[in-house]
């Protein structure tokens, strides 16, 4: 009986330039085309869903419990929702929105909306972190509700905001490798259909290795750039 090493040796050799670099250097555009549209559309739901969420709350800015109840109950009910289950039931509004549920801009759909929900309670407990003295000195010095939201709130918590949107970079490349496999392209899908369903593991462990460096550098900038809004 052929022997799995057997099977998958000969794979090894198959790497080329000529063969996979045009392929592997679209679906890097196509990763990174999905990430830095997903970050635009759904870390600016997420900022603004999860400021309402914290300002809405008992005692919060512009308290407003039954606005604060809906919105915790739409965050509850997607964010718990497996990316792929959820990319399948937005299908039709995919295809109403752009025109069409498959491709590497359809997929900044799912994308974007999964983000805004799982952002949204990040942004709600970095804010939750704020000293409520701090807001009652705004308060007492004339401020309004809408300037302490836009120059004290977000200000206040831009450092840990910023880790935040790491963390969630992050979360949408891996969500990119899922959305690949539905056919929206990008690192994943490149590592799945011409690595492992060709028994091909040196093509996917390059595409992983890919992955791997655009993860540990938005870590890095990340964290860089948070550093030095937090010694300010």
């Amino acid at each position: 009986m052929t022997s799995l090493t057997a099977l998958i040796a000969p794979a090894a050799t198959q790497w080329s330039w000529d063969r996979y670099g045009p392929i592997l250097l679209e679906s890097i555009g196509q990763t990174l085309t999905m990430v830095l549209l997903t970050m635009v559309f759904g870390g600016i739901g997420g900022l603004l869903l999860g400021l309402a969420l914290y300002v809405t709350r008992a005692g919060g800015v512009l308290p407003a419990r039954a606005v604060n109840v809906v919105l915790n109950l739409l965050v509850n009910v997607f964010r718990p929702i497996p990316f792929i289950v959820l990319i399948l039931a937005l299908s039709p509004v995919t295809a109403a929105v752009v025109g069409t549920a498959i491709g590497t801009t359809a997929a900044v759909v799912p994308l974007s909306i999964a983000v805004t929900f799982g952002f949204s309670r990040i942004v709600e407990q970095n804010l939750v972190t704020i000293s409520p003295g701090v807001i009652e000195a705004a308060r007492a010095a004339g401020a309004g509700p809408w300037r302490i939201i836009a120059t004290l709130l977000v200000p206040e918590a831009l450092g840990p905001l910023i880790l935040g949107y790491t963390f969630v970079v992050v979360a949408i490349v891996d969500m990119t490798a899922v959305a690949g496999a539905v056919g929206a392209g990008g690192l994943g899908s490149f590592a799945l259909t011409y690595g492992f369903r060709r028994w091909d593991f040196l093509t996917m462990w390059i595409a992983i290795g890919i992955i791997i460096v655009l993860v540990q550098l938005a870590q890095f900038l990340g964290n860089r750039l948070a550093r030095r809004i937090l010694r300010r």
